[in-house]
């Protein structure tokens, strides 16, 4: 199924901002990488770069707002994190020219896409410590070679909680939540912060009620 309608006004596809690149990795020397385990995610942390501060990027928030979730430390069983900095999460900065934020399980329909429009995830590439996907992989991908998939009907389904709130550059979160694997509980996500703004409103209107008290 197509969604032109929603997402077309909201973004601006060009063919630069469509260059390739999924296989962008951060310069080697200037990260030390340690792991965690297998299953969690590992930090990245920074020795010296002034161009991008890479040991903060393995946080961040989310299209929620809440803190940035990992998205995958071990794509497809390669060892290999995700995301630009291949810490596992959809995190970003300055050198991260493709916003890699878009926390996706790609399928076969998607992946023959990719390729269709030139942007090949199949095929590993180990000079950009790429491991390839297959059906069912996580991976972070490119907001807008998300929202071009989008307009095309075939986007791939998304992990909101793990989402860089960056991608709200590009799409729409009423666009994301339709394709949302976590789409209950990132409902859950927003309604409790809905109650604590609620709550945090009444305070205010109490204290300047207060306040205004004082005066008379």
């Amino acid at each position: 199924m197509k969604h032109h309608s929603v997402l077309l006004p909201a973004i601006a596809l060009t063919n630069a901002s469509l260059g390739t690149y999924a296989w962008s990795t951060p310069p080697q020397s200037s990260v030390r990488k340690q792991y965690s385990n297998r299953i969690s995610c590992f930090v990245l942390k920074a020795q010296d770069d002034s161009d991008d501060q890479i040991g903060t990027k393995y946080s961040g928030y989310n299209v929620l707002g809440t803190e940035l979730s990992c998205c995958c430390s071990n794509v497809g069983g390669s060892g290999i994190g995700t995301g630009f900095y291949r810490n596992g999460f959809c995190s970003t900065g300055d050198l991260d020219l493709g916003r890699h934020t878009v926390c996706v399980r790609v399928s076969t329909d998607f992946l023959a896409f990719s390729k269709s429009v030139g942007n090949d995830l199949s095929t590993p590439m180990p000079q950009y410590n790429f491991p390839g996907l297959k059906d069912g992989d996580v991976w972070c991908l490119c907001a807008q070679r998300w929202a071009q998939a989008y307009n095309a009907g075939k986007a791939p389904q998304l992990f909101l909680q793990a989402t860089h709130e960056k991608t709200l550059d590009y799409v729409p979160l009423e666009v994301l939540r339709i394709f949302a694997i976590d789409g209950q509980e990132a409902s859950t996500v927003i309604e409790e912060l809905k109650l604590q703004r609620s709550r945090l409103d009444g305070l205010m209107n109490q204290g300047q009620s207060e306040d205004s008290a004082s005066f008379q």
